[in-house]
């Protein structure tokens, strides 16, 4: 833990001193080198006073929540001023290597810096700063409708064209404006859906972040087959600092009651079953299961299907999506549809739709957005409604996805 700390603190020294000589050689005035240097320090000040003052009892704010986007603003904006100057400095240092043993008659010595690399590193850095200004203050409330159809040979007959519709990772204690939350409810409705399933992180932490959204949520139409949800890694109050476990369990009793406020039937490894016509398709909702020991593992696939048959049509909702290439791919209960979330994409990347797609959170999850299909089981992951941590979004946006179940031809 110290080495990496020791690792950070040095790379952010590395940066700081990297954008003081792009300024200075940029500018020859002592006042806006002086100017500059004060406004560093203050704000750098400013973040760790608010980063050291954070109170885990009460949780994030709307100034918390912003002080991390505007970091990461800082950061990342000098990071690329940075990135050009070393690479700078890496050219300069082989051409020295090369001049001090390969050119033996002229002058050997290393290339001084250009000026021109610090304007351009300058003007690069532009885009990254102005895309994530517009990710906080647009791209957050930037929702999409993501339409995908999905082939199943063993989908029965009567819900060939069945429409579900999904929305995940709400994190409600993050939102500041009601009128874009209203309009992405309006959005859902206009959508032709069949069942509605939320597929977990209602809140970021406390039942209370909530309650100034039950009416609106509550204005999510109820399709003729009902709304589900399941709990998400944020809904059992683990990133904050209770004063008993008593209240944290009355916190979580609260947020599981929410749900059903909302509309919403809770299911808590367990099952509904969906009759039509005279066929059945099964929505299973477990507990949120994640790979890394630092999320929770109380989702039981068993106890969900214990009353289910490998053959029954499943469309399993399950947050994390990590839990299917552990265990759901192969279970022998056969989940034919998987639906998750939690990723948010980062909430930071870049997507060309049936073309491209990348976004750090990738080196993280191997199943971070969008359909995949392994081991003839298919996973989708929502690339969530809400936003968490950096209250913004920049390429990755907030999604509501109607998915599809169409009939495919036996092979």
């Amino acid at each position: 833990m110290l080495s990496r700390i020791i690792l950070i603190i040095a790379v952010f020294v590395l940066v700081e001193v990297y954008c003081f000589f792009a300024v200075k050689r940029l500018f020859k005035s002592k006042k806006v080198i002086a100017i500059y240097v004060v406004s560093s320090l203050l704000i750098i000040l400013y973040f760790i006073s608010t980063f050291l003052g954070f109170d885990r009892e009460t949780g994030q704010n709307q100034h918390s929540l912003l002080v991390f986007p505007f970091l990461l603003l800082y950061l990342l904006t000098k990071a690329t001023v940075s990135i050009f100057l070393l690479v700078e400095d890496l050219y300069r240092l082989f051409a020295g290597v090369y001049n001090y043993f390969y050119r033996k008659n002229q002058l050997k010595k290393i290339p001084t810096r250009r000026r021109a690399v610090s304007r351009i590193a300058v003007l690069v850095a532009v885009i990254p700063f102005f895309s994530i200004l517009y990710g906080i203050f647009q791209g957050k409330y930037n929702f999409k409708v993501v339409e995908q159809t999905v082939y199943f040979e063993d989908l029965p007959d009567s819900f060939d064209g069945f429409k579900i519709l999904q929305i995940s990772d709400i994190h409600c204690g993050s939102f500041d404006n009601k009128e874009k939350i209203d309009k992405a409810i309006d959005l859902i409705n206009r959508q032709n859906f069949d069942v509605f399933v939320f597929t977990g992180d209602l809140v970021n932490n406390f039942a209370w972040e909530m309650h100034p959204w039950i009416e609106t949520f509550q204005k999510i139409k109820n399709p003729k087959y009902g709304k589900f949800s399941v709990l998400g890694n944020h809904d059992y109050g683990e990133y904050a600092i209770w004063k008993s476990e008593k209240a944290k369990q009355k916190n979580f009793e609260e947020i599981k009651d929410l749900h059903n406020q909302i509309g919403f039937r809770l299911l808590l490894n367990e099952n509904a079953i969906l009759q039509k016509d005279s066929d059945s398709l099964v929505i299973v909702g477990i507990e949120n299961w994640g790979e890394t020991l630092r999320f929770q593992r109380l989702g039981d696939l068993d106890k969900a299907a214990e009353n289910l048959k490998a053959e029954d049509f499943k469309v399993l909702l399950s947050h994390d999506p990590s839990h299917f290439d552990v265990k759901v791919r192969k279970h022998p209960k056969n989940f034919q549809l998987t639906l998750s979330g939690h990723t948010h994409g980062l909430q930071f990347g870049v997507e060309i739709p049936d073309i491209f797609k990348w976004s750090p959170i990738q080196y993280i999850y191997k199943h971070w957005a969008g359909l995949y299909e392994d081991s003839g089981k298919h996973l989708y992951v929502n690339r969530g409604f809400g936003f968490h941590a950096y209250s913004g979004r920049v390429g990755i946006w907030p999604e509501i996805t109607v998915i599809q179940l169409k009939k495919a031809q036996k092979r």
